[in-house]
């Protein structure tokens, strides 16, 4: 997924299987130096950053209790698929000024 900040693509995230992850800085946004990074959590000190669970950062954008469960029955998404539930819920209006987009196919 193409992950924005204030409407501008800063990288992209992707899920490699449930236990990999990767966020890759778009290469414009990395080498732009007046461009903040999108997190204390993911700065710009290097371009591309792994991990075996879903980012805390993004994980902190998902719902939770009854609202994240209410969520993934209405739009029918596994409650383990954090991911899916990011792309279904984090493309609009987020808390913040981070917004997601899925990889549009050519």
């Amino acid at each position: 997924m193409q992950i924005y900040r204030n409407g501008e693509l800063a990288g992209i995230l992707t899920e490699e299987g449930r236990t990999s992850y990767v966020f890759r800085y778009d290469d414009a946004y990395y080498h732009d130096a007046g461009k903040a990074a999108i997190s204390l959590n993911l700065p710009k000190k290097q371009q591309e950053y792994k991990s075996e669970y879903l980012f805390p950062f993004f994980y902190n954008m998902l719902s939770e209790g009854v609202n994240k469960r209410l969520q993934n029955k209405q739009l029918k998404i596994d409650e383990a698929d954090s991911f899916g539930l990011l792309m279904a819920t984090a493309q609009f209006d987020t808390i913040g000024p981070i917004t997601v987009k899925p990889i549009e196919s050519t």
